[in-house]
């Protein structure tokens, strides 16, 4: 009688995937929480006047470049200033520098604290500008060329 031998069991697999109904639960959750710059400049582009965004950055940061239309607050004057300037019955969408960076996390915190509905924009204003899409500045706006590994090459959209 040939036995066969185990295989091993991948890295990818040694904790196993959970089950269908809890991988459904955390992904809907994850998408509570979060968006990316695709979404919000397809919304924004589209008319979306259901949420704002809010760009959490230093004013040197801004003073950069921003999301057209964003709101500027660093996360420091949140707790100070959210009241004047957001309106607590509108959704927030904050992003700060990027995937390498919590800032709008903690702003993102900081507003959930406060009681308003937020969610924090995947990528940041790095993935935004490596998308293509326009930035303001003092000076007027201006727009990058997409970064190829970030967004397709002559098409409006990933398609996912």
């Amino acid at each position: 009688m040939i036995t066969q031998k185990p295989q091993p069991t991948s890295a990818v697999l040694a904790t196993p995937p959970a089950a269908p109904a809890d991988a459904a639960a955390y992904f809907a959750a994850r998408l509570a929480f979060h968006t990316d710059v695709a979404d919000v400049h397809g919304a924004l582009a589209a008319g979306a006047a259901d949420f704002v965004v809010l760009d959490s950055r230093s004013p040197a940061a801004w003073d950069q470049g921003h999301v057209p239309g964003a709101v500027h607050l660093p996360t420091a004057r949140i707790a100070e200033d959210a009241g004047k300037l957001l309106d607590p019955a509108v959704p927030v969408v904050v992003y700060c520098w990027g995937p390498g960076c919590d800032g709008a996390t903690r702003a993102a915190l900081a507003l959930a604290r406060l009681g308003y509905r937020v969610k924090e924009m995947l990528g940041g204003i790095e993935y935004w500008i490596r998308e293509g899409y326009e930035v303001e500045t003092w000076q007027g706006t201006e727009r990058r060329p997409a970064d190829p590994l970030t967004a397709p090459v002559g098409a409006e959209d990933c398609g996912c």
